[in-house]
């Protein structure tokens, strides 16, 4: 696996890879927020509760200074905690009615992992060099 990233980074260049991979995570992050708020705004009674909303959003909003700031250890975080999302969005998949919602948020909570993965490294090549 090792020598088929060194073998990328030659081919494609790492300032390329690593433009690449930063779409990547700023696309996911801003498509997983949208559906994340949207599902705490779907946890709503009749009454607004703000609670259900920060409690989704909250995680993801941590890491803004991050990606602001294009920090490698930042992203390699935010992967981390992508997979909290990818199994919160597998478990939507075996409820009722919540089948294609959840689908869509385990790919884009993958799509992220692999996104700030391939960020994290690819950035910090790039400040090595």
């Amino acid at each position: 696996m090792r020598q088929w990233l060194e073998d990328v980074e030659t081919r494609h260049g790492i300032d390329k890879l690593t433009l690449r991979s930063r779409q990547v995570v700023l696309i996911s992050f801003a498509v997983l927020l949208v559906l994340v708020i949207y599902r705490g705004f779907l946890l709503q009674d009749d009454e607004f509760n703000w609670r259900p909303v920060v409690a989704f959003v909250l995680p993801l909003v941590l890491f803004l200074p991050s990606i602001i700031g294009k920090r490698a250890r930042g992203h390699a975080w935010l992967a981390f905690v992508s997979l909290l999302y990818f199994t919160q969005g597998v478990m939507l998949v075996t409820l009722p009615g919540q089948g294609l919602r959840g689908v869509v948020e385990a790919v884009v909570a993958l799509v992220l992992f692999a996104g700030c993965m391939g960020y994290a490294r690819f950035r910090s090549r790039q400040l090595r060099q």
